[in-house]
């Protein structure tokens, strides 16, 4: 069976909070095999028949919404669409790894839209923003906590949700798929 990540957002922050043991429980219970948590900020590792597609994503966050009240989203990725998000970013290797992020999409959004998530960022902050395959990489240079460049407002400029993780983070589940 193939191994994913399901990367959820809005986890552990915000006032959403979920223990990550009754998370693996949920998705036990639902048929998810060999089942694993990283870190306490949504990353979960499974086994799944199905291809990691967009019901499987809608499948993830509805048993979250139903049991736990908590309206997210879930990004799944293989460990080899992990290590090519890595490589893919400009930024990694660069810049500090605590603070280069991937913000891994929904989908993936036009250049035009990447071109009006950049320019409508002109001017708010020092980040580096670079599109990438369903994802947007970014530098926060500055940090995250005081960057205006937020999950919404990338949203409503890209058209897609997302939920991005640093590169230690992604580095920290890639170990963890073996």
């Amino acid at each position: 069976m193939p191994r994913y990540v399901a990367l959820l957002g809005s986890i552990n922050v915000g006032g959403n909070q979920l223990k990550m043991a009754d998370l693996k429980a949920t998705l036990e219970k639902r048929g998810f095999a060999n089942v694993a948590t990283v870190v306490a900020s949504g990353n979960v590792l499974f086994d799944h028949t199905r291809a990691g597609d967009a019901r499987l994503e809608r499948e993830i966050a509805d048993a979250v919404k139903e049991e736990f009240g908590i309206d997210t989203f879930a990004a799944v990725r293989t460990k080899s669409e992990l290590a090519d998000a890595l490589e893919e970013s400009p930024f990694a290797g660069k810049g500090e790894d605590k603070f280069v992020h991937v913000h891994f999409l929904e989908g993936q959004p036009s250049q035009a839209k990447f071109a009006q998530l950049a320019a409508d960022h002109e001017g708010r902050g020092r980040e580096k923003l670079a599109a990438g395959t369903r994802a947007l990489h970014i530098d926060y240079v500055d940090g995250v906590g005081s960057s205006k460049l937020t999950a919404a407002f990338v949203a409503r400029r890209l058209g897609s949700r997302g939920t991005a993780r640093n590169v230690r983070s992604i580095q920290r589940i890639i170990e963890k798929f073996d």
